[in-house]
């Protein structure tokens, strides 16, 4: 397979401001998501179904808990004596933290890293995206375009384009401009933030960005518009599947009610499975008295009272009488009894004790409960 050829960076490292208080003391990617998974589950699993057999997973913030739940690479067949799964966090250097200082510096530190496997081609994606996709097809497409360069993308509502960087294209879909999140964008093409270059050229672009003492060392702010400053040829590649970026607390749980609602991306698709790691839980075990109604249950799961259009992660408990609806209950956070809740996450080994009421119907307004938290009546 010409996937073969590619040694893929996963970026893991980012910071996660506008997913607290979940990131307080967690990675994004590690966030617990679609009652079994973390958020870094799905582009492992597009690495594994796409045939590419070495990873390189940049961590940085809080990297505990991905780290322990990334392991060898195990369940996406990633635990390889040639290749497999690598954790990269930041070199550091004596006297200095040399923290990642942007994406492009990131993969400038693990220059030696990608040089051991002699690629032909790099592939660049980001840990906390929701999405499945054949990365083999993206880089056919990148090389029968002889392309130095190809970004994914897909269009977004033209008020959502500012946040994005946008991509300027011709008939071809080669790129002729690249704005990163402008004020008045020209075009609604995003960029999904998965990249496609020849290893050769990308190499010798990192190793002059990191010299420019201008420069913010990132993708889309430095060095992809450099390379069309110097005329490489660029392709975007444009993917109409299922795609949500969970970087805020309301696309977390929008994402999670579109699976409910059978709009989102698809948990059962035996085609493309999403491997994760198997924490030998029991069964899921629904007590006679319960109702759960376009509800998902992680393995596990203790549950009591009525459940409407929630997610309920493996080791939560929900107890008698109680009421849940478009609610996400993270692991092992346990629910009293008597207690209502209405759009309302429960962060991992929180505690609402009986009686409690959280949330309005009437209102379209999140309540977040922390990691760790105890809620009284």
């Amino acid at each position: 397979m010409k996937s073969k050829k590619t040694v893929a960076m996963l970026l893991a490292g980012g910071e996660g401001r506008r997913l607290a208080p979940f990131t307080k003391n967690l990675a994004k990617p590690a966030i617990a998501f679609g009652a079994k998974y973390r958020i870094i589950d799905f582009p492992l699993s597009n690495c594994t179904n796409s045939g590419i057999s070495k990873v390189g997973v940049l961590t940085q913030f809080h990297p505990l808990v991905l780290n322990e739940h990334i392991g060898s690479g195990d369940p996406w067949d990633l635990n390889r004596k040639n290749g497999g799964l690598s954790i990269l966090p930041p070199h550091i250097k004596q006297g200095d933290s040399n923290w990642y200082k942007g994406t492009a510096n990131a993969i400038y530190q693990n220059i030696d890293y990608i040089d051991q496997y002699s690629p032909k081609y790099v592939l660049v994606i980001s840990g906390d995206h929701i999405y499945k996709m054949d990365y083999s097809t993206m880089l056919s497409y990148h090389i029968d375009n002889n392309s130095t360069a190809t970004v994914a993308v897909r269009e977004v509502p033209w008020e959502d384009a500012s946040r994005f960087g946008i991509m300027n294209t011709d008939h071809f879909n080669r790129i002729l401009e690249f704005d990163e999140k402008p004020e008045k964008p020209k075009s609604n093409l995003a960029s999904m933030g998965i990249y496609i270059f020849n290893w050769s050229d990308l190499r010798r672009h990192l190793i002059e960005d990191e010299q420019n003492p201008e420069s913010s060392n990132d993708f889309g702010k430095d060095v992809i518009p450099k390379m069309l400053k110097e005329s490489d040829p660029m392709y975007a590649y444009p993917f109409e599947g299922y795609w949500q970026d969970v970087g805020t607390i309301e696309s977390y749980w929008q994402t999670s009610m579109e699976i409910l609602e059978g709009r989102g991306i698809d948990l059962y698709d035996q085609n493309w499975p999403i491997y994760t790691v198997n924490h030998d839980k029991p069964p899921t075990f629904i007590k006679q008295q319960a109702i759960a109604v376009d509800s998902i249950f992680g393995d596990g799961a203790q549950v009591s009272g009525e459940i409407r259009k929630s997610v309920i992660f493996g080791g939560a408990v929900v107890g008698k009488n109680s009421k849940i609806v478009e609610s996400i209950i993270m692991p092992d956070a346990r629910v009293g009894d008597n207690v209502t809740l209405y759009r309302t996450i429960v962060g991992e080994r929180a505690t609402i004790e009986d009686g409690v009421t959280l949330g309005d119907p009437d209102k379209d307004e999140l309540t977040i409960v922390d990691h760790c938290q105890v809620v009284f009546e």
